[in-house]
């Protein structure tokens, strides 16, 4: 067998600016090191800040009040631990994960895996057009109907897609803005709220959930397949070749992995402050209310117009995130509806361009192909805007909001496919040599991907009974058996990288090496 060979050079990335590294001024820690290393981290972090993140947070808040804090708190953890393999890949080899997954699959599995991320990168894109059209049509007062906000983001994206001419360092600057609005608006309603600090604190740091029941159990895992999504690993990986690291010296190697998951632990630091600000500021107000009461205070505020979202009767009010704007407004002032918008407007367009890179990063690793930013976008963009602005023109907001659930639960199922590969390669020790995983890391990350297994299969099977009929039983029993023997493939592969070196055969002898350099 041929040992895998490089595929071009390290400058051939999307980004093509490279950023130098300052030299210190001795050992230890420099911030000015830190500060050349920071920009992808937060780059990354915005695809926990989307607005599929926003509505899982008020979901939770709203239907659990602050017992389920300490699953945000341990599913940010679980991310930050998936994207610490992202940085290491990237950093030791110089590729990305999708480089290194068409060095090292046959051809059909990497095509299958390349088709499972882009589906996941489509979905994603449609939560960021879902949440910029609910945006504009708050900021408008209704002014602006869904379908025709979701057309506006057609246009918002090619705006933004210049952007990056002006320079790396001024495009990462521009999503730290982004960040920083979100961290503003959704504070301010943190602010206005007033949660109570010590019952926050206890669902912050206590991992228990009393008087809960299967719906909370639901929501939990949809927080988990919401803040960790399949691209992003990807994405992560790619993004830290940004940075000129000199891989032949051992210790730049070390010091690069130590400042980006310093920036990224920062990064998701922030990011969990801004979701739990969304989750404790409903957790408050907005636990077990009725829909007659939402109701009643509407009509006795200054936005009474979106009184009838609210039936009156006195079932516990079902939230999303155009309903979690209006309720804000009808308890604490239009002022707080507005503000909302904003936030959601920022977490929209922040995420379609992570969407966007993502996507540009995974057809050219795996597929060798180099689009123009323009054609990638088209693509992407097309596939998520064509269904959901039928959905948008032809049903009401909850068909629109009940797809960010749908899309939610899809992210959750596709994650394997993301996990699994990263685990693979960086425990794979002819290619990664002294920085593959330990023996600890592999145990930890196996666990936690069979966590991501385990609750994607309570998803199917607490699914499955609501189907009625054969005509939906065949076609998903076949997609459940086939979902299963790609995961069971990548497991296959994983444990040849853990060592069980007897079940490499034939294209799977490659992976006995590591990267030929040219």
């Amino acid at each position: 067998p041929v040992p895998p060979q490089r595929p071009g050079t390290q400058a051939q990335t999307y980004l093509d600016e490279l950023i130098s590294i300052p030299k210190g001024s001795g050992p230890g820690f420099s911030f000015r090191k830190l500060w050349a290393f920071t920009g992808p981290g937060f780059l990354m972090s915005i695809a926990y800040l989307d607005p599929g993140n926003v509505e899982s947070d008020l979901q939770g808040g709203a239907l659990a009040g602050f017992k389920l804090l300490w699953v945000l708190l341990w599913a940010t953890v679980l991310g930050l631990l998936c994207q610490r393999l992202a940085i290491r890949l990237g950093v030791v080899t110089g590729k990305d994960l999708g480089e290194i997954c068409y060095l090292y699959y046959p051809k059909v599995p990497r095509v299958l895996l390349w088709l499972m991320i882009e589906i996941a990168i489509i979905g994603s894109d449609m939560q960021e057009v879902i949440g910029t059209a609910i945006a504009f049509s708050l900021l408008s007062a209704g002014r602006i109907p869904l379908w025709a906000g979701v057309l506006i983001t057609i246009v918002d994206t090619l705006f933004f897609l210049f952007l990056d001419k002006y320079g790396l360092r001024k495009l990462e600057a521009f999503f730290g803005l982004l960040i920083t609005i979100m961290a503003l608006t959704f504070g301010y309603e943190y602010v206005v709220v007033r949660p109570r600090q010590v019952e926050v604190l206890k669902g912050i740091f206590l991992p228990s959930c009393p008087g809960c029941g299967r719906k909370e159990l639901l929501q939990a895992m949809g927080i988990i397949g919401a803040i960790i999504m399949p691209h992003n690993i990807f994405l992560h990986s790619s993004l830290v070749k940004t940075r000129v690291i000199d891989r032949s010296k051992k210790e730049a190697v070390q010091e690069a992995n130590m400042y980006f998951l310093t920036e990224s632990c920062l990064a998701l630091f922030v990011s969990f402050l801004i979701n739990l600000f969304v989750m404790a500021v409903f957790g408050e107000a907005f636990y077990h209310q009725r829909n007659e009461d939402v109701h009643n205070k509407c009509i006795n505020s200054s936005i009474s117009h979106y009184a009838s979202i609210f039936p009156t009767n006195n079932e516990t009010v079902s939230v999303d995130i155009y309903q979690g704007g209006v309720i804000l407004g009808c308890y604490f002032g239009a002022v707080a509806l507005y503000i909302w918008g904003i936030g959601i407007l920022a977490a929209g367009q922040s995420s379609t361009m992570t969407g966007t890179y993502a996507g540009q990063f995974v057809m050219e690793g795996f597929l060798q192909l180099r689009w123009s930013r323009f054609t990638r976008v088209l693509l992407t963009r097309s596939f998520a805007i064509l269904p959901t602005v039928l959905v948008a023109a032809f049903k009401d907001i909850s068909h629109l909001t009940g797809m960010n659930d749908l899309l939610n639960a899809l992210q959750s199922i596709l994650l394997p496919f993301a996990v699994l590969p990263v685990l693979t390669f960086t425990s794979l020790h002819p290619l990664m040599q002294d920085f593959s995983n330990s023996l600890p890391g592999k145990v930890l990350m196996t666990l936690i991907t069979g966590l991501v297994c385990a609750i994607n299969i309570y998803f199917v099977v607490d699914f499955l009974p609501t189907l009625h009929g054969l005509e939906y039983h065949i076609p998903l029993s076949l997609l459940l058996a086939a979902y299963v023997a790609f995961v069971a493939y990548l497991i296959w592969t994983c444990s040849i990288a853990h060592g069980a070196r007897f079940l490499a055969r034939g294209h799977h002898s490659r992976f006995n090496f590591g990267l030929t350099l040219d």
